[in-house]
């Protein structure tokens, strides 16, 4: 498997837009783009070409402004434009408007029709596992779980989230329910950061070796009415025959960092409810058997269902992200092998990772090194590969990035 070529902004962008035809049923808008390109040594085609380029990303860029609702962002990767890609941008019916020679510059007008899906199938990074970390989910009002003797869903949720996700085949997901990231449970997440990153993040998914993180806080799991669950025999009465109110709601808002800056991917609350029927004695734990056959147990399983699958989604069109882990020469190490997919002969992009003295608390800035490391030796938790230079010639070295898109 080979790494898309890659090597700047602009090329992940028109990779993004061109790695596939979707059929006409998805929504669509269509828009038009302005590309320039220089004509050097006579060479027309290569400026069109540039041009077109150039329009295409014009064309994405307006696209997902429009469409950037969500909290799916690409922070991972980092480039002097600092600007975020995402790889649901996708164009097909491309025509060019109109084409302009001035002096040595082609200016090109295209219009594409724009299609947003979840789909990334085509690109490299797809076919890899992407290693996740699984936080604890502490609960906002503790008390509020005293009742079935649930106060265990803070490390049982996440634990249910991990096991659907193991189930599911297309990440490495790592346990971490006993750790809780945020220091402010109410306002969480919360960073001195403007961007909402947080710090502590970017630590734990550098002791785990992870890409990834999930995280969240259980706002509710409180009855609708708590007087309905009076200890009375009027009250015991009224719960068995139906007339009271044994509602229970869960809410949950949910997190996906990205562990290489901190910066969110993702973030979403997920609310649900069902009848709280479980009988006294019947559930022990937020996990037990009574608790997943009560109808608010299969709510909470449902909304279990819709949390891993936003997951999924918001991390597959990701591009794969490893460490590197030693330099020798030019030979390279890289954490991350066979569990993860990668094989021998793939081949990924090397980026340097550095920060600003002024900013020592910002995100690591990403830039490209116009080198790559091809694999020749993988193992399960590690990989080697060479560079066609040395790394000192490019400065690479250990705890910059190999990235395949």
């Amino acid at each position: 498997m080979k790494r898309i070529g890659t090597k700047a902004l602009a090329k992940a962008v028109v990779f993004a837009l061109m790695a596939f035809v979707l059929p006409a049923g998805g929504h669509a808008v269509v828009l038009e783009g302005v590309g320039h390109g220089v004509i050097q040594n006579g060479d027309l085609d290569r400026a069109r070409a540039a041009a077109r380029e150039s329009a295409l990303r014009d064309v994405a860029l307006q696209y997902e402004a429009r469409i950037n609702s969500s909290d799916t962002l690409n922070n991972g990767v980092v480039t002097d434009s600092r600007l975020t890609v995402s790889a649901t941008a996708k164009a097909r019916d491309v025509r060019v408007i109109s084409e302009q020679q001035v002096g040595n510059m082609l200016r090109i007008i295209l219009q594409a029709d724009m299609s947003e899906s979840a789909s990334c199938e085509a690109g490299a990074a797809a076919g890899l596992k992407k290693r996740v970390a699984i936080t604890g989910f502490p609960l906002q009002h503790p008390e509020q779980a005293v009742l079935g003797h649930i106060d265990d869903a803070g490390q049982a949720l996440p634990q249910q989230l991990r096991s659907r996700l193991q189930q599911g085949g297309r990440l490495q997901v790592l346990g971490a329910s006993s750790i809780h990231p945020f220091h402010d449970v109410a306002n969480a997440p919360t960073s001195q950061a403007f961007d909402n990153r947080l710090s502590n993040v970017v630590g734990l998914a550098r002791d785990l070796d992870a890409q990834f993180v999930v995280t969240g806080v259980i706002r509710s799991l409180a009855v609708e009415d708590p007087s309905a669950w009076g200890s009375s025999v009027l009250d015991r009465m009224q719960r068995g025959l139906g007339f009271a109110n044994r509602e229970r709601r869960l809410v949950v808002d949910m997190m996906v960092f990205d562990g290489f800056s901190g910066s969110p991917v993702y973030q979403q609350r997920f609310s649900t409810a069902g009848t709280w029927d479980v009988r006294a004695g019947e559930s022990d734990s937020f996990g037990s058997a009574g608790f997943w056959q009560s109808d608010y147990g299969q709510a909470v399983s449902a909304s279990l269902d819709e949390m891993t699958l936003a997951i999924t989604d918001a991390i597959r069109c990701q591009p794969f992200i490893t460490r590197v882990a030693r330099v020798e020469g030019k030979r390279v190490t890289l954490a991350a092998g066979a569990t993860a997919g990668l094989r021998p002969g793939d081949e990924l992009d090397l980026y340097r990772s550095s920060r600003y003295f002024d900013a020592p608390g910002a995100a690591p800035e990403l830039r490209d090194s116009q080198a790559s490391v091809t694999l020749n030796s993988v193992h399960p938790d590690f990989s080697n590969g060479d560079m066609p230079v040395t790394g000192a010639l490019v400065n690479i070295q250990r705890g910059d990035m190999a990235i395949i898109w």
